[in-house]
């Protein structure tokens, strides 16, 4: 073989080890030496090949990326993503370069993550020229809901059917299998009884019965994605979020979560897009406990990002108590992204304060008074079947600003503060940040449409009419103008500092129970961040020789302007205030 033929062959052979990894006990009618090669020609690696160094962070301290619903700012008499694309250029052009648009596909319920079309953008939002415009000017994310469809897809109908495409794509099991060791995120029952030209037959949802799960034993449902991949991917998809992947591959008598056929799927996908785009990032979507969720990094082979789940609870839970003995233990913990890899770090998202990641971090007691303070300050609670079918607590459904509105103790006057900490706070961690566009407009539970849809994600997935979200961001002194206002200011600190870089070292300060600190330090060694935050309602004053300034350096605080010496012994921080301190000026 000819030399500029020579590293499809070497791809061509790590498509086949991965395929032989997960068809290793449920061996395809297909030789997978031709499935190999017919996937490189789906991902047109002969044409499109990129060579990848590994190792490389296809991401820096400017990388911010904003999360919404294509629908989440609204114009009547035009297309949704249309006024979205405009509403981000107006305001906060200069603040992100990264969009993740929630699912904008046809769907049945779930807000999108039940897609009915892998290939169109629902009419009610745009069409595909309306997200490739998005793509020209932002760094495009989306989600391949890789785990289920809807029960309303022209698959799911020829599988009822029993021919077409999509008549073999989807689980099935009997209806009396013991599924005692099967973890979900919902209590609904897990088999859906379905009458098809076969008789009744019970397909697997791990989500609701709206949602019916993919087959990948079938080797055409994954050559399937490898083809939706590869469209994204010509339509300008960058970053790809692994809806639920953690539950892709089931096997009767195992609790069908995060087994080593799922985690080399996940290998497989990175291995496909790193070569056929090389900038693409793959993030996996696992809202499991921490240490599963740890393991999609692999050896810097899996996921290039995974998402933060733990940060949410952990942080909401420091901030309502004044005490981040939990959030500093966990910190600890944390092993540093190795290069290649990155924490993808959110404190909101369009579903809710995950608890699941907060198993063996928070105790029970903790996790009881969490979600009484929420409840408190209007917080929704969906549940989950655990272990041996007990119900337990999945997560808080509630908007950020609403569930910072006070303390265990109340409700109290340091809403807006106790807000911009919590951002202050994930923005100078180790990761790539992801915003909600929720806390970027300041915009609280939104009670009406939780009543209208009886769904509890609901109160934290508000539609903003533009017209009147750029009244209240007009308004000095609405809480929204004064958060987005925070908010653009500590984002466009951060971007200018290499110690913010997502892979930068960090390491946990020990400052007592009421100050959070950590410190970072540029890749290149040049640039420290003192990172000091009073997570509680009353002033604390630190000593800042405990910081063991190097002396030579001239120290300053990012955000005042405040500098530091060694006459200044002391300082003190008032309630949820926030000091960058550094030694470069930028």
């Amino acid at each position: 073989m000819s030399a500029p033929n020579a590293p499809i062959t070497q791809v061509y052979h790590n498509v086949l080890y991965h395929l032989e990894t997960i068809y290793n006990e449920v061996p395809p009618e297909q030789p997978l030496t031709e499935l190999a090669k017919e996937i490189v020609d789906l991902m047109r690696l002969n044409e499109d090949y990129q060579a990848i160094e590994p190792y490389q962070n296809n991401w820096d301290e400017q990388d911010i990326i904003a999360i919404t619903y294509g629908n989440s700012i609204k114009q009547e008499g035009e297309a949704p993503l249309k006024t979205l694309h405009h509403f981000l250029n107006k305001h906060f052009k200069d603040t992100i370069n990264s969009v993740h648009i929630l699912p904008f596909f046809p769907y049945c319920s779930d807000d999108g993550f039940a897609v009915m079309d892998y290939y169109a953008v629902n009419p009610t939002l745009g069409d595909w020229e309306d997200i490739e415009h998005i793509a020209s000017d932002y760094r495009l994310m989306a989600d391949l809901v890789i785990n289920h469809c809807s029960s309303q897809s022209e698959w799911f109908k020829h599988f009822i059917a029993g021919e077409g495409e999509g008549k073999d794509f989807f689980y099935t099991a009997p209806s009396d299998m013991d599924s005692s060791l099967i973890v979900r995120p919902r209590t609904s029952p897990l088999l859906r009884e379905t009458e098809t030209s076969q008789g009744a037959q019970y397909v697997w949802c791990t989500f609701s019965h709206t949602q019916v799960d993919f087959d990948f034993r079938n080797t055409e449902v994954l050559k399937e994605f490898i083809k939706i991949i590869r469209f994204y991917l010509d339509k300008g998809v960058r970053i790809f979020r692994l809806d639920a992947v953690a539950f892709l591959w089931k096997k009767l008598g195992t609790n069908c979560l995060n087994l080593p056929e799922t985690h080399e799927v996940v290998r497989l996908i990175r291995s496909l897009i790193e070569h056929a785009q090389s900038d693409s990032v793959l993030i996996t979507e696992t809202n499991i406990p921490n240490r599963e969720n740890l393991s999609y990094f692999g050896n810097a082979n899996e996921a290039h990002a995974i998402y933060n789940f733990s940060l949410p609870p952990l942080l909401v839970n420091t901030l309502v108590t004044g005490n981040c003995f939990y959030l500093k233990q966990w910190l600890m913990s944390m092993p540093p992204a190795q290069n290649g890899t990155a924490y993808f770090n959110f404190v909101a998202s369009h579903d809710g304060i995950g608890l699941r990641p907060a198993e063996g971090l928070l105790s029970e007691t903790e996790i009881s008074v969490l979600i009484n303070t929420m409840q408190q300050f209007g917080g929704q609670i969906s549940w989950r079947t655990g272990d041996n079918g007990i119900k337990k607590p999945y997560e808080i459904n509630i908007s950020l600003f609403d569930a910072l509105q006070g303390t265990i103790d109340g409700k109290d006057g340091w809403n807006i503060q106790r807000f911009i900490c919590a951002h202050a706070i994930m923005l100078a961690l180790e990761g790539i940040p992801g915003i909600y566009i929720h806390s970027l407009l300041a915009t609280g539970n939104d009670n009406d449409k939780l009543k209208a849809t009886e769904e509890n994600r609901s109160i934290n997935r508000h539609v903003w009419d533009v017209q009147d979200i750029e009244a209240e961001l007009a308004k000095p002194d609405s809480q929204h103008h004064l958060i987005s206002t925070s908010l653009k200011t500590l984002i466009a600190l951060r971007k200018k500092q290499a110690a913010f870089h997502p892979n930068a070292t960090q390491f946990t300060l020990h400052m007592g129970e009421e100050i959070f600190g950590f410190w970072r330090q540029s890749l290149d060694k040049k640039q420290s961040i003192f990172c000091i935050n009073n997570i509680s309602s009353e002033p604390q004053t630190i000593r800042i020789s405990e910081l063991n300034l190097i002396v030579t350096d001239d120290w300053h605080d990012l955000i005042t302007g405040q500098t530091f010496n060694e006459d200044n012994q002391e300082c003190t921080l008032m309630p949820y205030q926030t000091l960058w301190i550094t030694n470069i000026r930028r």
